[in-house]
């Protein structure tokens, strides 16, 4: 990972920043994006010289234009791609608003396909490219009162394995990481009934932390 260059997004805080900190221990340059100016502040200065954090609005195609031409001249060419940004927008179907869809499936999953395509090209042209996803277990299970949520990442495990048999021969792998309950700072607010009712279904009998999901990442 020496020498790569990194981009992941939603990375000033939880899982983002700890994907972009092991990734940045392990050699990789690593460009971390927030939605503001603060946020992008904040990452640069935990990456310090190993990176820089930029500012993106993921469901803006043209601001994902500016920040990969930014990137490309002070730079280089994305060696790998962290999709990580990701909202939640919880209601029950019979009394979600039509934005509270869209706003999921914008952020969740038409920021991925947005982000890959962009990739795409530098990296079969040099048969080289990494592109992790972080999906969700909720993907798969289901959760009540999210079935935005749930539907948005299921379809990041679709199309990441779809793109991922259209890439393979160039030299491109394409994973998804989908995580259980971590517990970050938006877990904090929690009650311990509701911690406790989380655990139950939890075989290891602890909540995953967001090292564990970023070295995974590493690992991809």
């Amino acid at each position: 990972m020496q020498g790569k260059i990194a981009l992941v997004t939603g990375a000033s805080r939880g899982i983002g920043r700890a994907i972009a900190e092991e990734l940045s221990s392990k050699g990789a340059f690593v460009i971390g994006t927030a939605t503001s100016e603060k946020g992008a502040e904040a990452i640069s200065a935990y990456l310090g010289d190993k990176g820089k954090g930029l500012v993106l609005n993921v469901t803006d195609k043209e601001s994902i234009e500016t920040l990969l031409e930014q990137i490309k001249n002070d730079f280089g060419d994305i060696d790998i791609l962290v999709n990580n940004a990701g909202i939640t927008r919880d209601n029950l179907l019979m009394r979600m608003k039509d934005e509270e869809w869209f706003d999921i499936m914008q952020t969740n999953l038409t920021s991925v396909y947005h982000l890959s395509k962009a990739m795409l090209r530098s990296m079969m042209k040099k048969r080289f490219g990494r592109i992790i996803n972080i999906g969700s277990v909720v993907g798969s299970t289901g959760n009540p009162g999210q079935t935005n949520y749930c539907a948005a990442k299921a379809g990041v495990v679709g199309f990441s394995k779809s793109l991922a048999k259209e890439v393979a021969a160039r030299g491109v792998t394409v994973n998804v990481v989908a995580p259980g309950f971590i517990a970050t700072d938006m877990t904090e607010v929690l009650t311990d009934e509701q911690k406790a009712g989380i655990l139950s279904n939890v075989p290891a009998g602890r909540l995953g932390e967001a090292k564990d999901i970023a070295k995974a990442v590493a690992f991809l």
